[in-house]
């Protein structure tokens, strides 16, 4: 037990890459928002609204789960494997009783 494998972790490698407790990307998507109402409409109040409002879609959606921009884009390429809209009833039927296994032998 003296020899013991001993692995060192580091919190960084753990820790979601955040900008102001936000995922970066849902980040810089409320940050471009912002400033492209600023851009359009020329209201930096505007602009700043968006953004903050953004910011804090951002930050709690990374607190409820820190990959679920990852998540949610990859769920679009998988097929979904069970459709309410289609479900047909499948049709069962009993048999009657079958033995499977092979009979001995004897010699």
């Amino acid at each position: 037990m003296g020899n013991a494998r001993r692995n060192t972790v580091h919190k960084s490698m753990n820790r979601p890459l955040t900008i102001l407790g936000a995922e970066r990307r849902l980040f810089f998507a409320a940050l471009i928002t912002g400033a492209a109402l600023f851009n359009l409409l020329h209201s930096l109040l505007g602009g700043l609204i968006l953004f903050v409002a953004g910011l804090v879609a951002a930050q709690w959606a990374t607190k409820y789960d820190p990959q679920i921009l990852r998540v949610l884009l990859n769920s679009s390429t998988f097929k979904a494997f069970y459709d309410p809209a289609k479900y047909e009833p499948e049709k069962a039927s009993v048999l009657p009783h079958v033995s499977t296994r092979p009979h001995a032998q004897t010699i």
